[in-house]
């Protein structure tokens, strides 16, 4: 061999070994920091907090004005006790009750109720899907959320410096046939839950006026941090999450319970999805939808859904296949997809904003 072949061979090993040290490996999973900015934790008991500490996960669990959860003060209760129980790992956002909205008086009663909540920890507030889709004011009409009802409520997070965590409309899926629907775990959520399933309601509205009402009330609140819950529910296509995320400085979005939409994108062009994850790495929280919620006769599918071991098994499993496919190139089946699915090998800089500061910054959370 040549010296300058020699050479060259040295220093193509040289880069491959320093490729190597910018990326994670799985190895790696339960050291590094990590943050879950979407979970529901609705039971008391210390399994979720044990499961998070041992992976190396601190939560944010979010209280939602959701039929299939407890009411919303039992909700808070158990947020304060596993607050109290864990302060350092333990995070939450409180919500409210659209009961009486549009009355005199609503809009006070329900900033008092924040208030409260704040006083007790609160990071956020949610708004979720009901908003949109099931709300109705005196008239019969649906309530959007750029209804002007909101804005003292709007106005109140925005001067107090707290982000809203916004679940507007369903996957795109949920306006598709079930045979049409591109990942298996929507098309189960929606056959479980059919009162969601916008296909079969034609009557409801589009999932583009939806979000446009959303992205109007964005507007007219350029100082309110607002964290796009499950990808901004534009999951299904990254060039529209990219145009959000540009026409919306104040926003970011999290992940939780959409990778699988992002896997099937990135199985047909995982250069671009790649591409995506390194240019809005500032804007993206990793999330997951995992829900500790307590077992009934009425207890329907979530998403994701169960698995055998409870929340203990079910946390580690997800927490473990997403950091494969974000921060290793490996690969993995997806059932959900019915596919081998490769991951994104996303440098280790990328990784911890994903995961860890992108969450603490925009939660307020210590340094």
């Amino acid at each position: 061999m040549s010296k300058l072949a020699l050479a060259f061979a040295v220093t193509l090993i040289a880069f491959a070994a320093n490729a190597d040290e910018l990326l994670y490996t799985e190895a790696d999973f339960a050291s590094v920091p990590k943050f879950d900015a979407h979970v529901h934790a609705n039971r008391q008991g210390s399994e979720f907090l044990d499961i998070a500490r041992k992976d190396g996960f601190e939560l944010l669990s979010i209280n939602v004005d959701y039929p299939d959860f407890p009411p919303l003060a039992d909700q808070a209760k158990v947020a304060h006790a596993l607050k109290a129980l864990d302060p350092g790992r333990f995070h939450f956002a409180t919500t409210f009750s659209m009961k009486g909205y549009g009355g005199k008086g609503w809009a006070a009663a329900t900033i008092r109720h924040l208030d409260a909540e704040f006083a007790r920890g609160a990071l956020a507030v949610k708004v979720w899907k009901n908003i949109g889709m099931v709300e109705r004011n005196a008239q019969g009409r649906l309530i959007m959320l750029d209804d002007p009802g909101f804005d003292p409520v709007m106005n109140h997070l925005a001067e107090r410096h707290i982000p809203l965590i916004a679940h507007q409309g369903e996957p795109k899926n949920c306006w598709l046939p079930l045979d049409q629907m591109t990942t298996e775990n929507d098309r189960s959520y929606f056959r479980e839950h059919p009162e969601y399933h916008m296909y079969l309601h034609p009557e409801q509205p589009s999932l583009e006026t939806i979000l446009a009402a959303r992205d109007r009330m964005i507007e007219r609140h350029p100082d309110l941090a607002v964290d796009g819950a499950h990808m901004g529910s534009l999951e299904w296509d990254v060039d529209l999450l990219a145009k959000f995320l540009d026409a919306h400085p104040n926003a970011v979005v999290d992940l939780a319970a959409r990778l699988t939409n992002v896997q099937y994108q990135s199985v047909r062009d995982h250069d671009k999805v790649r591409a995506f994850f390194i240019r809005y790495q500032d804007r993206l929280l990793y999330g997951t939808d995992l829900t500790d919620n307590p077992p009934s006769p009425q207890e329907r599918a979530q998403n994701p859904p169960r698995e055998e071991g409870g929340i203990t098994a079910e946390a580690d499993h997800f927490w473990r296949s997403d950091w494969r496919y974000l921060a290793t190139t490996g690969s993995q089946r997806i059932d959900a997809l019915n596919a081998e699915v490769k991951g994104l090998g996303l440098p280790k800089a990328v990784i911890d904003k994903i995961y860890w500061s992108n969450a603490r910054r925009e939660f307020h959370l210590r340094p």
